[in-house]
């Protein structure tokens, strides 16, 4: 398990972080998102000992990191892809690494199996694609089998194929019992993969809860509807001091949004007043929807419309 306790880091009189509580547990994927400068990455390197804290702590298993003895063996992370050395093959870098942490070199092996690498692993570093060297990173991560591990903006540069792998992937080692968290910036991605999230804004938190309820919370329920008495439904629904809107018909024909209501309600309005209804679905916000309703406040910095930025030119 990842603990903080009021961690928080200044950088001269910048607040990168402040007094930031939470823990991730074990068993699910979480996601760690917010806006660019929220803090994220300082938030982890300071989990990795890389960054000293100004006040708190960051605990994994108990533990600050910078005290674990063998550290590849409890943590694995994977920060910045291509921080291997240009020239040196994925196995190297890995016997490397394994070699600093008293590890066996049959490790190596295995995890070049494991992400897919061991027909390139003799082949230079800098020669990987992104997608390889998004691999090598997470067979570096997993070179100690460790519990809890660290990804930041993981699927970042990644075709179809390769995010779906790394989805996976992700959920497997979390279905094993890990200890997952991973930042990112692909919200939609997020929905499916991570079943918990940790949202901050300017350093601090702001949400600690489900996808599920995040989404929930943050949006604003809504009901569309369809029915060959569309007219007749519209005037009910105002009438009972209902907001409905018009969508634009398509292939089904046109349809109503009713704000703030459930599909019962509308559902048990039409039935007790003859009218059919051909669909009645419930809606909500997709993540990013919830993600900037949630953090609106919290960005650091705001751009102009861009028609205010181009005189009305355009």
């Amino acid at each position: 398990m990842i603990e903080l306790r009021g961690l928080t880091k200044h950088y001269g009189q910048t607040v990168a972080v402040s007094d930031l509580s939470f823990s991730v547990r074990p068993g699910q994927v979480t996601g760690f998102l917010g806006p660019n400068g929220a803090g994220k990455s300082t938030t982890m390197r300071m989990i990795l000992g890389l960054d000293e804290p100004t006040s708190g702590t960051a605990l994994i298993d108990g533990t600050p990191y910078r005290e674990l003895t063998r550290p590849l063996e409890k943590v694995g992370s994977l920060l910045d892809a291509k921080w291997v050395h240009p020239n040196r093959s994925a196995r190297a870098h890995l016997r490397w690494m394994a070699a600093s942490n008293d590890l066996p070199a049959s490790r190596v092996e295995e995890v070049l199996r494991l992400v897919g690498l061991s027909e390139v692993a003799n082949k230079n570093a800098g020669g990987f694609s992104l997608g390889m060297s998004q691999r090598l990173g997470l067979a570096g991560a997993l070179l100690g089998d460790p519990q809890v591990l660290l990804f930041d903006e993981p699927v970042n540069g990644l075709d179809p194929e390769g995010i779906l792998w790394i989805r996976r992937f992700m959920q497997r080692l979390a279905a094993e019992g890990r200890t997952v968290l991973v930042s990112s910036h692909l919200l939609s991605e997020m929905a499916l993969t991570a079943e918990h999230l940790i949202v901050i804004g300017r350093g601090r938190l702001i949400s600690d809860i489900s996808t599920k309820d995040f989404i929930e919370k943050a949006s604003e329920q809504s009901v569309r509807v369809r029915s060959p008495q569309l007219d007749q439904l519209r005037s009910l629904l105002t009438s009972n001091g209902m907001t409905v809107r018009e969508e634009g018909a398509d292939s089904a024909g046109p349809a109503l949004v009713v704000a703030g209501v459930t599909s019962d309600a509308v559902g048990k309005l039409a039935g007790s007043n003859d009218i059919t209804l051909y669909e009645l679905a419930p809606q909500r916000a997709s993540l990013e929807e919830a993600f900037m309703r949630m953090t609106g406040g919290a960005v650091e910095y705001h751009g102009e419309g861009f028609d205010q930025v181009m005189g009305g030119a355009l």
